[in-house]
Formats: structure tokens, sequence, C-alpha cells
């Protein structure tokens, strides 16, 4: 297998803005409050800023994201892979969510929650930081983003 050379971070950064704004699934890692590990592919919409997810309100994952606020996200395949830890910002229901939020999901996944039976939570999640690498050649360097800010 030919390895290629090692992106830079200002392409690594391209690269990861490019799939948040064209995959439209991800993996989202959360735990509940006995530590006990849960994962779950959801579709995704990414505004620029904020990652919008939805899932049925009573589900574990959005029980555990509301509990403890936090998770791990997971975006492309293993050897293109994007980790991100994110800070859940806003939570809403079918019936109280903003026009802005669920608007922007249903037209870019082509699915509106709101248009389902039984109630969904809207998960809006901040990036505190952010990690992408292809290979081991990639390891080093690769921190995008900390503390929500993205690294240069």
């Amino acid at each position: 297998m030919t390895r290629e050379p090692a992106r830079n971070t200002a392409t690594r950064r391209r690269d990861t803005l490019a799939r948040l704004e064209t995959d439209e699934d991800l993996w989202v890692a959360s735990a509940d409050a006995d530590g006990n590990a849960y994962l779950v592919p959801l579709s995704f919409h990414w505004d620029g800023g904020v990652l919008t997810l939805a899932t049925p309100a009573g589900s574990v994952t959005a029980r555990n994201l509301r509990r403890a606020g936090r998770a791990r996200l997971g975006v492309g395949p293993t050897r293109d892979v994007v980790l991100i830890d994110a800070d859940l910002v806003a939570a809403y229901g079918t019936d109280d969510v903003p026009d802005e939020v669920a608007g922007p999901f249903a037209a870019r996944l082509r699915w509106d929650p709101r248009q389902e039976s039984g109630d969904y939570a809207f998960l809006r999640l901040a990036p505190r930081g952010v990690r992408a690498w292809r290979e081991a050649n990639e390891l080093a360097g690769r921190d995008l983003m900390r503390d929500g800010q993205w690294l240069s």
C-alpha cells in the first residue's frame, strides 16, 4: 500500500470542514451515569459552528447527552477519521424546536423528524476539540481544535 504524505494543519482543517459539510451520518458516543458506553449512528447537520442531531426524545443517546452535556462524535471511515469532542449547547423537543434549527436539518437530510410520530430531541453540539488523521504518519499534528478554537 502506498502511503500519501501527511497533510499539514490547513489541509486537514479544510478536509475536515468539507467532510462536515457533505457527510450526512456520524457516530455518537455517550455514557450513562454509571459510565456504561453507548454508541449509535445518527444523521447530522453542520451549520458552520454547531452540529444538530435528531433522535427519539426517550432514546439512550438523548438521555445521556442531556444528563452529561457532552459526547464524542466520529465522522468518516477509519482511515480518514474526524473525532469531535462536543458540548451540548441546546436541546429541543419536537414542539419547541425553532424553525431555524429544524428547517436546515430537514432540508439537508431530506427527512423532518417533526413529521414523525412521537417526540424527537433536536440536540445542538458545539465542538470543543477536533482531531483528524488518515494513517500513522498523520498522528502527529492530528489536533485541529482545542477549547473550541481552531489551531493554525
